[in-house]
């Protein structure tokens, strides 16, 4: 992800979330270079960005901090390429434990989060708003 990726990135992040980052924080996360890595989805055929990922590595953890996926490209199974690409990163970097949160209602993502392994470890009261909701702390450890 770049500075020049933001207005395709925030639009997506508009369309996907009711409570959206900010073009600062999606700014911040770029600048983050020590830990944080964000990344942008292309969809091949069509040259335009499908969607992101963003996800902090510090020593042999990693917190898998945002992800979404333009509605349009949607059901396609970018997302899961994504967070594979992700995961098989994080291995080849010594990364041992990734972490995540997920709104508890969110079953398309929970479905793909334990598809891909992760357990769901606990849960955080009323962690989103707009609507307030719980949060499931999913974790996965990589071998």
């Amino acid at each position: 992800m770049r500075e020049e990726d933001l207005p395709e990135v925030v639009a997506i992040e508009n369309l996907c979330f009711p409570n959206p980052w900010s073009r600062e924080t999606f700014l911040g996360e770029i600048q983050n270079r020590a830990i944080s890595f964000p990344l942008v989805v292309v969809h091949r055929e069509r040259k335009k960005i499908a969607g992101y990922v963003i996800f902090w590595q510090i020593g042999d953890e990693a917190q898998i901090n945002n992800v979404a996926i333009h509605p349009d490209f949607q059901g396609q199974g970018l997302g899961e390429l994504a967070i594979r690409y992700v995961l098989d990163r994080l291995k080849e970097n010594g990364v041992r434990f990734v972490s995540l949160e997920v709104r508890v209602s969110n079953h398309r993502a929970l479905s793909l989060y334990r598809k891909l392994g992760f357990s769901i470890l606990g849960v955080r009261k009323e962690y989103y708003s707009r609507p307030v909701e719980d949060a499931y702390v999913m974790g996965l450890i990589l071998s």
